[in-house]
């Protein structure tokens, strides 16, 4: 499980580095029907390299700061993954 930040209405969808202790995922969706999370669980799925129905939103639906949890995904491939993804996403730190 780890946090997720979202900025929902952004100009672009995707992973942009990370804010305090969570991820920044910003969204071009807007929060309204989950569009917002749907948006969230595909992009972190297409950027896992998993399937969507692996990706769950724990806590934080109807929040900014959300818990995901991914399933079928070890551990160390996971937080792998993710230091990967942030270290493309913001090439300065």
């Amino acid at each position: 499980m780890f946090a997720v930040r979202v900025i929902p209405r952004a100009g672009r969808t995707g992973i942009d580095g990370i804010r305090g202790d969570a991820l920044l995922v910003r969204l071009a969706a807007a929060p309204v029907d989950g569009a917002a999370n749907d948006a969230l669980v595909k992009t972190l799925a297409d950027a896992l390299g998993c399937p969507p129905r692996d990706v769950t939103i724990v806590s934080g639906q109807a929040s900014r700061t959300k818990r995901v949890a991914v399933a079928g995904v070890p551990a160390a491939h996971l937080a792998a993954r993710l230091s990967a993804i942030v270290a493309s996403a913001s090439p300065d730190t």
